[in-house]
């Protein structure tokens, strides 16, 4: 399966702010085809480059064109998204039904306008309906909404690559020595208001108390903040 098989097709979008968000839905997760037909606002124009925000180069590389066939042409696949049921004879499917769909052909999604979506004519062009689980009292999701929910899922399905969190090389994580004077100190000042009772708990009170610090993983900026309060609470006495 290939991400560069994909594309994201905008039927007639009629916001701005929308198109910028969907280039940036699309980028967000690694994708490169933005295909828009017959577009509502000048595009690309100020407006959408701003809303894309990192994605410009997707607006850069998009391609735009006046109907409907002339954008599917180079299309094996197509899927249109709709929130609503069709009486069409055509396979209706869900999120979990792209997990059948073969991605080594050149698939399109298509999503229709934000005030109409998709007319029974434009349907007819695609191979499958695709419909996202909303409220069944209010189903009607915005565009880019619609757009980042089938990236994200289709993304899973190829295997993207994960970038995995890293700490910033700024933070430094407190040692032992640093937690335990941070520690001592706080059971100073509990020993002083007599908090430990009865005595004989004090060693499972001490345990738990160890517990609860050594699994918080501090930094060594956020030990001396504690230290510094559990020396002005001592004062305060």
């Amino acid at each position: 399966m290939s991400k560069n098989n994909i594309s994201f097709i905008l039927h007639k979008p009629q916001l701005s702010e929308n198109i910028g968000a969907c280039a940036r839905a699309i980028k967000n997760f690694n994708f490169k085809k933005l295909v828009l037909i017959d577009p509502k606002p000048t595009y690309p124009n100020d407006k959408i480059l701003a809303t894309s925000v990192g994605a410009k180069n997707i607006i850069n590389q998009s391609k735009t064109y006046n109907n409907l066939e002339k954008a599917l042409s180079k299309i094996d696949i197509v899927i249109a998204t709709s929130a609503r049921f069709r009486n069409k004879n055509i396979k209706h499917i869900n999120l979990d039904d792209l997990k059948k769909i073969n991605f080594e052909k050149k698939i399109g999604f298509l999503f229709g306008s934000e005030a109409s979506g998709l007319t029974n004519n434009e349907i007819s062009y695609a191979n499958y309906t695709l419909q996202i689980p909303t409220n069944p009292d209010f189903m009607s999701l915005n565009l880019s909404h619609s757009l980042i929910i089938i990236a994200q899922y289709v993304a899973s399905l190829i295997k993207l690559k994960k970038t995995p969190f890293k700490k910033s090389k700024k933070v430094k994580s407190a040692n032992k020595k640093e937690i335990q004077s941070m520690l001592s100190l706080c059971i100073k000042n509990l020993d002083e208001i007599n908090f430990f009772r009865p005595k004989e708990k004090r060693p499972k009170m001490l345990e738990n108390l160890r517990n609860i610090f050594y699994k918080m993983e501090l930094s060594d900026k956020e030990t001396r903040i504690l230290s510094g309060v559990f020396a002005s609470l001592g004062k305060k006495r």
